[in-house]
């Protein structure tokens, strides 16, 4: 698999760490769009190799997908990466790039509608749980038919500080195993 990530790579670290000694499955690339995420220091920790990609070349696929030929990447998943999907990769990885988004989809998704601007706009609006959702990609943010999510509560005294961090919990707990169990769905 290729994990995309643009900021500090807790989820991708979460990942690598799941299939760290797995048969069958492999993180094999990790993808960033910002030089200065924190994604790198642990691909480079966990010896993966890992590519910048300028806005130009995730446009134009062709050469990241030549890349993924070459690596055999079977399945993309998005762990905070922040840049919309190009249709060209959408229709190469058919139902193979899943995302996992940090409330409740549909509710709370969207264009900017990432991290803390989402636990901020739960809590503004009084909402009573969020949750995570992990969700294939499609040509809309935060659109394609959801595959799994996990709920939290929220009670009076919780803000989107720390409601992030209950959302954080739910994404280490949940989402490396919901890999597994849609590759090994896929699979069989």
């Amino acid at each position: 698999m290729a994990i995309f990530a643009s900021g500090t790579g807790t989820n991708a670290a979460k990942i690598i760490e799941y299939f760290k000694h797995h048969a069958q499955i492999k993180v094999s690339i990790i993808v960033s769009n910002r030089s200065d995420a924190g994604v790198w220091q642990i691909a480079k920790d966990n010896h993966i190799p890992a590519l910048l990609i300028r806005k130009e070349d995730f446009v134009d696929t062709k050469s990241l997908l030549q890349q993924f030929s070459i690596l055999d990447i079977q399945l993309i998943v998005l762990a905070g990466f922040l840049w919309k999907i190009p249709a060209a990769l959408i229709q190469a990885y058919p139902n193979k790039i899943i995302n996992l988004h940090p409330a409740l989809l549909p509710q709370y998704g969207g264009k900017g509608m990432y991290g803390m601007h989402v636990h901020e706009a739960v809590i503004h609006n009084q909402e009573k749980e969020s949750g995570i959702t992990i969700h294939f990609v499609d040509e809309k943010y935060d659109h394609g038919r959801i595959i799994f999510q996990a709920k939290c509560q929220i009670t009076n005294d919780d803000t989107a500080q720390s409601l992030s961090a209950k959302i954080r919990v739910l994404e280490h707990q949940y989402f490396a195993p919901q890999i597994e169990r849609l590759i090994n769905s896929t699979s069989e």
